[in-house]
């Protein structure tokens, strides 16, 4: 009885840190003007590229919301490269992703938390087993590969679902690297920070 008790003492305090967490950097973000958003934005470009050009073809990736880091254009470049391009398609209830392919900035529309999302035809959650790279949103990860998200639990669910030793890049700005983020047992690694100054940083697996 004692240990239980003690388990969800522990797991309350962990969410509390990360709640916490969550507060600060998505702050920080916030107050990063839009100028540097943006240098952040295309420094990020040249890095992934050449973070995709030793992968394969398909990559899983994300549409920037806010100050989240990427863009259009960087999606935009990796479609140019000969990369087809897999966004995610929020579920009406948590649960696995699925994916749909980016034609351009012009075939997407609004989705669910404030995402946009392709307008072309589902590909099932399986398309991301087909992903050479999948990079991943985050507010912040660490030296373990410890990702730290926004709570929705999307990307966790999702990500087993990729081949074995697939890449799992997250995106940050400088800064949002970090030596230690608390975690749990269901949270899924990434391999990879990529940062706009420090470029792709490998990362530490935890399993």
């Amino acid at each position: 009885m004692t240990g239980g008790s003690g388990d969800k003492t522990h797991s309350r305090t962990r969410d509390d840190r990360k709640a916490e967490l969550r507060r600060r950097l998505m702050a920080a973000r916030r107050a990063l003007p839009p100028e540097t958003r943006t240098a952040h934005a295309e420094a990020l470009r040249p890095h992934v590229l050449a973070l995709a050009a030793g992968a394969g073809e398909t990559v899983c990736a994300y549409l920037p919301i806010g100050s989240e880091p990427g863009s259009a254009a960087l999606l935009d470049a990796l479609r140019a490269a000969g990369h087809e391009v897999l966004l995610p398609v929020v579920p009406p209830a948590p649960g696995l992703l699925d994916w749909a392919r980016y034609t351009g900035p012009e075939d997407v529309g609004a989705g669910p938390l404030g995402l946009r999302e392709p307008l072309g035809p589902r590909l099932g959650v399986g398309a991301i087993g087909r992903a050479a790279l999948v990079l991943v949103p985050g507010l912040a990860a660490d030296r373990r590969g410890v990702r730290l998200g926004r709570g929705g639990g999307y990307y966790d669910r999702t990500l087993p679902g990729t081949r074995p030793g697939t890449p799992l890049a997250v995106l940050l700005h400088e800064g949002e690297l970090v030596d230690a983020l608390p975690a749990d047992t269901y949270d899924v690694p990434v391999t990879a920070a990529v940062l706009p100054v420090r470029g792709t940083v490998p990362l530490g697996n935890i399993h």
